[in-house]
């Protein structure tokens, strides 16, 4: 096995030369730089990061949890973030506490006990991944960025606006002329589900539209839901049959759009869908969805970026809670 002894036997320099160019090049001249770096690709040496965790206090690691790893939300999500991680010489460890499991909670809870063992420079939280414990947070020395709606301000957050983005649907919906349509909401205990539900009435109302209450189904954020959410649909009374219809995410869209062309409704000639989420996945999807949203890659790539601003020291203050805003782009299904 190549050690640092033998690199500096190599190169003809002291061990701690060879160190000071593997950890402070700042410290050795250009020539012995080039003389050591020619010894240690010669001999194939790789620093140990155990041992270079030690002497700089840093493991280059930084952590991110996740609730659903078959989510494509998430999945771009952990993309962007090991993109950015990357770029600023970070290995990212990704942990998925499987929110659709029902086991997430004892999943988070210990997924945070193995971080502190491992010694991670820093953590970033997918919004849900922890969802109901969230006050574990409380208790971290970690800097951590929380990507979602964090109601007790507890770390750095970065989030979509909701609220803005159901109104934007909203508004859309109700200047094309819909008088009666019902939205297909997420879980009523998830903040952000009722936020994009709230903005979605808001618009309506401030439009001239009447919505109650019955019109709207509570879903999973899951496509079977999305599914059950059209049957719902089809056996509501002739009075009360939609001529448009808001998802509230991408997973759902997929049930219901399924469901529809089962039962031989056609999207928009019989009604017309607009979703809340824009991935990148649905550039394949027809007919190309009316969505408001964001990519969730700005999410992840802007929690990289206030995580390093606490690791660098270049802000050192109160948890702060960012808002990225959302965009309507408007197609063919409404």
């Amino acid at each position: 096995m190549t050690t640092i002894s033998k690199v500096a036997e190599k190169a003809g320099v002291s061990r701690t030369t060879v160190s000071h160019v593997i950890n402070h090049a700042d410290r050795v001249s250009k020539p012995l730089r080039v003389r050591v770096q020619a010894a240690i690709d010669e001999l194939g040496y790789s620093p140990n990061p155990q041992a270079k965790s030690l002497r700089t206090g840093r493991t280059n690691l930084i952590a991110m949890l996740i609730p659903d790893i078959g989510n494509p939300f998430y999945t771009e999500m952990v993309k962007a973030a090991q993109a950015a991680l990357e770029e600023a010489g970070l290995d990212a460890l990704i942990y998925n506490t499987d929110v659709p499991g029902g086991n997430w909670q004892m999943h988070g809870r210990d997924y945070l006990r193995q971080l502190n063992r491992k010694r991670v420079d820093g953590l970033l939280v997918g919004d849900f991944a922890l969802h109901g414990i969230n006050e574990e947070l409380l208790k971290l020395d970690t800097p951590t960025v929380f990507i979602g709606h964090l109601a007790n301000h507890a770390v750095d957050s970065v989030k979509i606006d909701d609220f803005g983005g159901g109104y934007m649907v909203g508004e859309h919906l109700a200047k094309r002329g819909h008088k009666q349509v019902v939205q297909i909401t997420g879980p009523a205990n998830f903040e952000s589900a009722m936020a994009r539900a709230d903005g979605f009435e808001k618009a309506l109302k401030d439009n001239g539209v009447r919505f109650r209450k019955s019109q709207r189904y509570t879903g999973t954020y899951l496509p079977p839901s999305g599914r059950e959410a059209v049957r719902w649909i089809a056996g509501l009374e002739a009075s009360d049959r939609p001529t448009a219809v808001f998802i509230g995410n991408y997973l759902m869209a997929t049930g219901a759009l399924a469901e529809f062309h089962d039962k031989g409704v056609r999207v928009p000639d019989d009604i017309a869908v607009a979703i809340f989420g824009d991935l990148p996945q649905l550039e394949y999807v027809r007919p190309n969805l009316t969505r408001a949203g964001e990519n969730p890659g700005a999410l992840a790539t802007r929690a990289v970026e206030m995580l390093l601003e606490r690791l660098s020291g270049k802000f050192d203050g109160q948890p702060r809670t960012e808002v990225i805003p959302c965009a309507l782009r408007v197609f063919e299904s409404a």
